[in-house]
C-alpha cells in the first residue's frame, strides 16, 4: 500500500499560476471508471414489511460468497464495524427494492429515520429494521432525482400534470405543492435551499413538441412563482446537477456548461464551457465550484467566475466525481489514486494509491461516518463499497453482494449504517 502525505496531491497551480510540487511519476494504470448510464429495471418488486426480505443470502466481502447470517436480516443490526477476521461487516439487514437508478447520486437518500431508493412504487424503509413505513405506489419520474430540503422531500409527479411534491419524510404525508402552467412539461426539482425550490421544466409548443426549457424558481412555503428564464436553444432539461450557496444557483448539463445564476432574480452571473464534466458532476464548498474537466481539476469564484485554482492528477488519470464531505474534498481518478483535498485551498491532505495496490475500483460516490468514509464504486466486480480510513486513505475493507448486477453501486448514511444500492438490492451495513 503506498500512501502519500504531502501539500500537493498533483501538479498543482494556483491563481497566479504559480506551480507546486508534482506527485511522483508512477506505472501506467488505467481502469475504465465511466459513470455507467443503466437502462431502466423493469419487473420491480414490491417492498411490504416482511415480505420484502432479500431470498438471497448475504454475502462475504468482495468474494460473492453467500454470508452466514440470517437471510432476511442479514445478520445482526447490533454488529458494528469490521467483523471479527477485519473483513467488511455483515449487512443488518438487506431487502429487496424496486430500485430504479441511473448511476445519478441522488437516487438513494435517507432522513427522519427511513432510506429511499428511487423506484415505483416509491418505498420508505426503517432503517434499523429494514421494514416499510410507508410507500407512494407511482413511485418517482423516471430519471428524476429524490431532493431533501427543509425537512421535505420533493418530487415531480408521476402523474405527469405539471405539478412538484413536497412529502414529509417520516410518513409520506404530501405537505406541500406547486404547478409551473399548463405551458410547462415535466418540471424536474433539482435544488432547494431555505426560500425556495428551483426546477427545470420543458417549454410546450403548440403542436406538444418541445425544443427549449426553462429554469424556475418556486417560493417553498406557497409554491408560487418567484421567477423563470428560458434556456439557451440547444441545452436539455435532463441530465442537470444542481446546487444552491447563498445567492448562487449553480448546474451542470450534458451540454458541457458549467452557469450560475442569482437566486432572486434568476439573472445569469456567468457560465463557462468545459471539456469534461463527468456527466455534469461537480462540487460546491463555500464561495467555490469545483469541476473535473479530464486530467485537471479546476475551482471557479461562484461570484464572478474566475479560477481560483487547478490540479494536476496522477499520470494518464481522468478525474472521477468529486465530494466535499465534512469540509474536505474527495475524489478519484481513473489510474486509481484517490485524494483528500482541502477545498479553498487545492492542497492535498494525502494522496494513496492503496485502491490500486488492492486491486479495488476506485469511487464516485463517498459518505462520512465516524473516521471512515465510504465510497461507492461503478459496476466493476472489483468494486462495491469501500471503507476508506479518512485520515491516510488506506483501504479497511470492501463489500461487494456477488450479485453480478451492471448497475453502479449508490450509498448514503444516517450515522449508523451505511446504505448500499445495488441494483435491486438494497443493503444496511453498520459503521
Amino acid at each position: 500500500m503506498k500512501i502519500k502525505y504531502s501539500a500537493s496531491g498533483g501538479t498543482t497551480t494556483d491563481s497566479t499560476g504559480t506551480a507546486r510540487t508534482p506527485s511522483r511519476r508512477r506505472a501506467l494504470r488505467l481502469a475504465g471508471g465511466g459513470l455507467a448510464l443503466a437502462a431502466l429495471t423493469l419487473g420491480a418488486v414490491g417492498c411490504e414489511g416482511d415480505d420484502v426480505a432479500d431470498s438471497q443470502e448475504p454475502t462475504d466481502a468482495g468474494s460473492g460468497k453467500p454470508g452466514t447470517g440470517d437471510k432476511d436480516s442479514g445478520g445482526d443490526a447490533g454488529a458494528s464495524g469490521a467483523d471479527k477476521k477485519g473483513g467488511a461487516p455483515e449487512p443488518a439487514w438487506t431487502r429487496s427494492v424496486t430500485a430504479q437508478t441511473y448511476g445519478d447520486n441522488d437516487e438513494l437518500v435517507t432522513a427522519a429515520g427511513v432510506v429511499i431508493a428511487s423506484g415505483s412504487p416509491l418505498a420508505a424503509l426503517d432503517t434499523t429494521t429494514g421494514k416499510e413505513k410507508w410507500s407512494l405506489p407511482d413511485g418517482v419520474v423516471p430519471g428524476a432525482p429524490l431532493l431533501l430540503g427543509k425537512g421535505t422531500l420533493y418530487l415531480a409527479s408521476s402523474e405527469y400534470d405539471g405539478s412538484v411534491i413536497g412529502y414529509d419524510p417520516a410518513t409520506g404525508k404530501e405537505t406541500w405543492r406547486s404547478r409551473l402552467g399548463e405551458e410547462y412539461r415535466q418540471p424536474r426539482p433539482v435544488a432547494v435551499d431555505d426560500e425556495q425550490v428551483y426546477v427545470i421544466a420543458e417549454i410546450l409548443e403548440e403542436d406538444g413538441s418541445s425544443r427549449t426549457n426553462v429554469i424556475a424558481a418556486l417560493n417553498g412555503t406557497t409554491g408560487k412563482l418567484v421567477w423563470k428564464e428560458k434556456r439557451d436553444f440547444g441545452t436539455e432539461q435532463n441530465g442537470v446537477h444542481a446546487a444552491v450557496r447563498g445567492r448562487r444557483l449553480v448546474y451542470t448539463d450534458f451540454k458541457k456548461n458549467l452557469t450560475v445564476r442569482d437566486t432572486s432574480t434568476g439573472a445569469q452571473v456567468w457560465t463557462h464551457k468545459t471539456t469534461k464534466t463527468n456527466y455534469g458532476f461537480f462540487a460546491v464548498h463555500q464561495n467555490l465550484v469545483i469541476v473535473p474537466q479530464g486530467m485537471t481539476l479546476q475551482a471557479f469564484d461562484l461570484v464572478d467566475g474566475k479560477e481560483k485554482w487547478s490540479m494536476k492528477g496522477s499520470d494518464f488519470g481522468l478525474f472521477k466525481e468529486p465530494s466535499v464531505v465534512e469540509d474536505v474534498l474527495y475524489i478519484a481518478d481513473s489510474a486509481r489514486t484517490m485524494w483528500a483535498i482541502d477545498p479553498q485551498s487545492g492542497t492535498a491532505h494525502w494522496q494513496s494509491e492503496a485502491m490500486s495496490d488492492a486491486g479495488v475500483q476506485v469511487p464516485r460516490q463517498y459518505v462520512k461516518a465516524g473516521d471512515t468514509v465510504y465510497g461507492a464504486t461503478d459496476l466493476d466486480k472489483k468494486g462495491g463499497v469501500v471503507a476508506i480510513d479518512a485520515r491516510t486513505g488506506a483501504v479497511r475493507w470492501t463489500f461487494n453482494d456477488g450479485s453480478g448486477d451492471y448497475h453502479a453501486w449508490l450509498v448514503a448514511t444516517d450515522g449508523k449504517h451505511v446504505f448500499a444500492l445495488h441494483g435491486e438490492k438494497l443493503h444496511a451495513l453498520p459503521v
